[in-house]
């Protein structure tokens, strides 16, 4: 008999034996169900899938061979680098737009822009002016509203470019806190170079030198009949030199009174709904958003919340505090980089030290392809999209649409995964939706899909079977994923005229137009099998593919059925909406006197 046994028996045969029997008859009952409880709980993985942080990280204008685990071995990124060690990385993550404004309202909704009118009908593609009347509609709904209905705090910290204000300076119909937003901080436009004051002027460069060769032109007619008059070498009466020289200052001050205050109408940051900074102070802009973001997750680590850090980097100017100057071997661009990477890391490190790690879904992308012909003289301003085609502007080659997508949390996706399947930045909708508890609209398309299974490995292939790329309002390709087969076709059927011939962009504008003179229609369309051919450098042919005609045939039926799925819808981008308009200019003094500087004693100004 063992020891156990002998003690079990001398315990029974005491005087007290039926009640020492009773105690442990009591505790019994108490702790089997404890046990039984504990060993039938799901598994941390399952538990942590409820409502975790999210962290969503955006570059501006990154392109994809910009980053180290995307093949760049010059551009030091070791902290997104990190997140995709740690995470799932895509290799087919791409923007539904090759600009900002449209990109970005379809990563907020989920849909295609011209679903909300965020597409262009002409040549402005973007939002112009803080003080334009459009911006992504007061009824489209983003995943930002659905987690604060959830529960969620939610943030924006950067950049916004989604317009401000609809009819009156202060109706912020547009603005990030009436789009499910509890707290912005940053940008309601975007960096442009008229935000800095050494840099050459930007915005709508060409159309302001025609504007200022227009008002000289009309100068000199008036000063010459002015002349002429007072020589008596022309006979003109003093009315018609009156009414000269008053349509001479009155277009000069109805274009002037905007482009030459950009840098006070557009480069403003802005707390909530008030006005901090008017113009920016662009030294001390990137410390602020990082000590924000900081802040965010310092102010909300008790409860779950959605940080939507939208960074400035890497769209010109290229704002680089000095101790990242001179760093890279890319001059100012890989600089700007390096630091967005390491703001990246500064940003995981807040994470970590709030210990939030585990329970924070990680996600990093750039809203577009780099930008290909951002040059200045020998300086490269804009970045690189690696192997593939094409860049920013360009809605159907691939280096303006594909993007790096990463996403990392650990304990509930793998460590160092690859996926090769297509994917949306329009997905992220309905992940987070999903995540956080919520419903997706049920009175509306949605156009992105749940990338938790994927993500996860408990499917093999994206819910995508075709993808749409436009160009504004014009669809300028198609991609079919067969997955019997795992090829991925791509018809092209219009494409832009690079110049000059032979180069690999628009050099000659500055951006590639959409349609008009600058594109080419195919009849039949350029077709490529991405998956043997991901630089698209060679169209295949309906002689030497067999499977060509079934292809075009197979992407026309679907342009059919997606061309169903759309609905008239106002245009917010159309030219009524982007032109400046006085009375919606955010300011933060008496219009026009705007100007102030909020941040000047804050705490947060200074590294």
């Amino acid at each position: 008999m063992t020891r156990l046994s002998l003690l079990v028996v001398q315990i029974l045969n005491t005087p007290n034996a039926e009640m020492i029997w009773q105690l442990i008859s009591y505790w019994t009952s108490l702790v089997t169900p404890l046990i039984f409880g504990l060993l039938l709980q799901p598994p941390l993985t399952e538990l942590s899938i409820t409502q975790p942080n999210i962290v969503l990280l955006m570059a501006d204008d990154l392109g994809i061979g910009d980053v180290g685990c995307y093949g760049n071995d010059t551009i030091r990124t070791p902290n997104i680098d990190g997140l995709a060690k740690e995470g799932v990385k895509l290799t087919q993550h791409i923007a539904a737009a090759p600009l900002c404004t449209p990109s970005r309202a379809a990563f907020l909704t989920g849909r295609y822009p011209l679903r909300s009118g965020m597409d262009a009908v002409n040549n402005y593609r973007v939002i112009f002016w803080n003080g334009g009347s459009g911006g992504l509609p007061p009824n489209e709904t983003t995943f930002a509203k659905i987690l604060q209905q959830q529960g969620y705090s939610t943030g924006l910290i950067g950049k916004w470019h989604q317009g401000v204000n609809c009819e009156s300076r202060n109706d912020h119909c547009h603005h990030p806190l009436n789009h499910g937003f509890d707290y912005f901080y940053g940008m309601p436009f975007t960096l442009i170079s008229d935000c800095q004051p050494t840099e050459t002027p930007e915005m709508d460069r060409a159309f302001r030198r025609k504007l200022w060769l227009s008002t000289q032109v009309v100068g000199l007619i008036t000063l010459t009949a002015a002349l002429g008059r007072l020589t008596g070498l022309i006979s003109v009466h003093w009315k018609i030199l009156t009414c000269l020289a008053g349509f001479s200052l009155l277009f000069f001050v109805s274009w002037f009174s905007s482009y030459g205050f950009v840098r006070y109408w557009n480069c403003i940051m802005m707390r909530n709904h008030e006005v901090t900074e008017q113009p920016m102070v662009t030294d001390r802009t990137t410390s602020l958003i990082l000590r924000e973001s900081i802040s965010f997750i310092e102010r909300n680590k008790h409860k779950p919340f959605l940080l939507f850090l939208s960074f400035l980097h890497s769209h010109t100017p290229l704002l680089t505090t000095e101790k990242f100057l001179g760093r890279s071997s890319h001059g100012l661009y890989g600089d700007n980089v390096e630091e967005m990477d390491w703001m990246v890391g500064q940003v995981l490190g807040a994470i970590d030290k709030e210990g939030l790690k585990n329970t924070t879904l990680v996600y990093f992308a750039s809203d577009h392809g780099g930008w290909l012909e951002r040059q200045e003289g020998k300086r490269q301003l804009g970045g690189w999209n690696g192997i593939y085609r094409g860049g920013k502007a360009m809605g159907g080659w691939e280096g303006g649409i594909r993007v790096p997508g990463i996403f990392r949390w650990p304990g509930v996706l793998p460590a160092g995964a690859v996926i090769d399947e297509p994917t949306s930045l329009m997905d992220i909708y309905p992940t987070v939706v999903h995540l956080a508890g919520g419903v997706l609209p049920q009175d509306r398309v949605i156009d992105g899909r749940d990338l938790m299974p994927l993500l996860q490995g408990t499917v093999e292939h994206s819910e995508h079977e075709f993808l749409f790329h436009y160009c504004g309002i014009h669809l300028h390709a198609v991609r079919w994923h067969q997955k019997d087969s795992g090829a991925i076709w791509k018809a092209h059927y219009v494409t832009p005229i690079f110049r000059p011939l032979g180069a690999g962009a628009c050099y000659d504008r500055g951006f590639c137009p959409c349609s008009g003179e600058g594109v080419t229609h195919h009849d039949p369309p350029l077709l490529f099998d991405l998956s043997r051919d991901p630089s698209e450098a060679k169209p295949l042919l309906a002689d030497t593919e067999p499977h060509f005609d079934t292809v075009i045939e197979k992407i026309g039926k679907a342009i059919e059925e997606h061309r169903k799925t759309l609905t008239p819808v106002p245009e917010q981008l159309s030219v009524y909406n982007v032109v400046w308009k006085p009375w919606l200019q955010p300011c933060c003094g008496t219009f026009p006197f705007c100007w102030c500087d909020k941040e000047g004693d804050n705490k947060l100004a200074n590294l």
